[in-house]
């Protein structure tokens, strides 16, 4: 079971960031519609806010294991990057003084889920030598 989820790491990442993603456009539906229906209790229960860390946590192994597992030098920077990007647009969004566009976590989201099905369609080793700095640098290339 283990040695699946290290193999799949790419593909649980790109279901958790679709997944967040899913919860940060529902939100704001579900509680519009939550505050027309009751008058108080309007602000999103935490158990709502902590889904995002969920997330968050999940996609941080999966980045974790797939920047281990990736032939391509560049993609363990655009994957941690992207993560990070994600990471701090939910930590700001928490901030009450702090307001920027929700359109940048969505393409946090969006990048990380992409750069995660690159990864898993093109730059995953085929054997347990590939991932070695010498081979990546003898075919980065490639």
């Amino acid at each position: 079971m283990i040695a699946q989820l290290k193999q799949k790491s790419d593909l649980i990442g790109a279901i958790a960031s679709f997944t967040c993603m899913i919860h940060c456009i529902a939100t704001p539906f579900l509680f519009i519609a939550s505050a027309c229906s009751k008058s108080c209790c309007a602000a999103a229960p935490t158990w709502w806010i902590w889904l995002d860390f969920v997330f968050l946590f999940i996609s941080f192994f999966a980045v974790y294991r797939s920047t281990k597992t990736t032939s391509k030098s560049w993609m363990k920077t655009a994957l941690w990057v992207s993560w990070t990007a994600l990471f701090l647009a939910i930590i700001i969004e928490q901030a009450p003084w702090v307001s920027f566009s929700e359109y940048f976590k969505y393409t946090a989201a969006f990048s990380l889920i992409g750069f995660h099905l690159y990864n898993l369609k093109y730059c995953q080793c085929k054997s347990d030598k590939c991932c070695t700095k010498k081979w990546i640098r003898n075919n980065q290339n490639s």
